[in-house]
C-alpha cells in the first residue's frame, strides 16, 4: 500500500484543487473566459482524481482474500490509470474543442481583472501543493535524477500528483498570457488558442501517467539494489550451489513478490534444505522490508533448463 507520506500528498492536492475549482468556475462566468473555463475543469477533474487516487491506498491495503491471494495491491496501479485516461478524456478533450469553440465564434473577454485575480490566487494554492509534493518525491528520489526516480519509483500516488500540478502550474501560465493578449491585442481568438495549449499540456501529462501506470499495473521487477542483494544472500548461504532463477515483481508500492528457483547440495537431507529455505527466506525479508513473499523451488540447473519455460538471467553479483 502507498506511505502515509504519499497519502498527505494526496489529501493536500484534493482540498487545493476544489478550492481552485470553485473560484475558477466564479471567474469563467463572470468573464466568459474560455482558457478559465478550460481551467475550471481541468481543477475539477484533477479534484475527481484525488478521490480516485485514494479510493486506491484504501482499496490496496486490504488484506488478501481466498479470491486475491497475493492481496490488492495493483488495484493502485489500477486507479491511476484510470486517473490518466480521466486527465485525458475529462481534461485535454475539453480543453481543446473549448477553444476550437472559441476560435471560431471569438468573442471579448469581459471583466479580465477577474481572471488575473483568480489565476494569481489559484497558482498559490498549486505552488504550495506542488511543494508539498515535490519535497515528498525528493526524498523518495535520494539524490537520484527525476527520470530515474521516475522509473524506480513503485508508488504511482506521489508523482502522479507531482505531475498534475506541475501540468496545472503550466496551464495557468498559458491561461495568463492567452487572456492577457487577447485583451492588449484584441484578439480574443487568442483566449481560444490558450485552452487548446492547456488542453495539449494536458494530453502530454496523461500519455506519460498512463505509460508508466501500464508498466506498473503489468508487473515490474524489484529495484536494482533490491535484486542484487537478494541474488547475494542466495548464492552465499551454504548449501546452494547454484541459483538458477530469481524472479521479483512489485504487487504494490511496499509489496515485492520473490520466487528463487535454487540447486542444492545433492547430498543434503531434506531437513536441512527446509532448515536453509527457511533461513534464506528471514534473512531476505530482513534485509528487504519491502519482500512480504519468498517462495523457493529447489531444483537442479539441468532440471530447471529443461523446464521449457525461458529463465530470466541472474546478474552476477557486480552488475544487473
Amino acid at each position: 500500500m502507498a506511505s502515509h507520506t504519499s497519502k498527505g500528498v494526496v489529501y493536500a492536492a484534493l482540498i487545493g484543487n476544489a478550492m481552485i475549482a470553485v473560484t475558477k468556475f466564479v471567474a469563467a462566468s463572470l468573464t466568459g473566459s474560455a482558457a478559465m473555463l478550460s481551467e475550471a475543469i481541468h481543477s475539477v477533474v484533477d479534484t475527481g482524481n484525488q478521490f480516485l487516487l485514494l479510493l486506491g491506498i484504501r482499496t490496496a491495503a486490504k488484506p488478501p482474500s481466498a479470491r486475491h491471494p497475493f492481496g490488492y495491491g495493483l488495484q493502485l496501479y489500477f486507479y491511476t490509470f484510470v486517473v490518466a485516461v480521466l486527465i485525458f478524456g475529462g481534461g485535454a478533450v475539453a480543453a481543446i474543442m473549448r477553444g476550437l469553440e472559441e476560435i471560431q465564434n471569438p468573442s471579448s473577454v469581459e471583466d479580465p481583472w477577474v481572471n488575473y485575480i483568480v489565476l494569481g490566487i489559484s497558482a498559490v494554492f498549486e505552488a504550495v501543493v506542488w511543494g508539498v509534493a515535490l519535497r515528498s518525491f525528493n526524498t523518495e528520489r535520494a539524490g537520484r535524477t527525476w527520470v530515474q526516480a521516475i522509473r524506480a519509483s513503485k508508488d504511482p500516488t506521489v508523482f502522479t500528483v507531482l505531475f498534475e500540478d506541475t501540468a496545472a502550474l503550466l496551464g495557468l501560465i498559458v491561461a495568463f498570457i492567452g487572456i492577457f493578449l487577447s485583451e492588449q491585442l484584441e484578439m480574443p481568438i487568442l483566449d481560444g488558442m490558450a485552452s487548446i495549449a492547456i488542453g495539449l499540456i494536458l494530453t502530454v501529462t496523461a500519455v506519460f501517467l498512463a505509460a508508466r501506470s501500464r508498466s506498473l499495473l503489468t508487473g515490474e521487477a524489484a529495484s536494482h539494489d533490491t535484486r542484487l542483494g537478494i541474488n547475494r544472500i542466495a548464492r552465499a548461504t551454504p548449501g546452494v550451489v547454484g541459483l538458477n532463477q530469481a524472479m521479483t515483481m512489485h504487487f504494490g508500492p511496499n509489496d515485492v513478490f520473490v520466487a528463487l528457483s535454487l540447486d542444492f547440495e545433492d547430498a543434503l537431507p531434506a531437513s536441512e534444505v527446509e532448515r536453509i529455505v527457511t533461513h534464506i527466506e528471514r534473512a531476505i525479508k530482513a534485509a528487504h522490508p519491502d519482500v512480504t513473499r519468498v517462495f523457493i523451488e529447489a531444483q537442479s540447473f539441468d532440471a530447471d533448463r529443461r523446464g521449457g519455460v525461458p529463465a530470466p538471467v541472474v546478474p552476477p553479483l557486480d552488475s544487473d
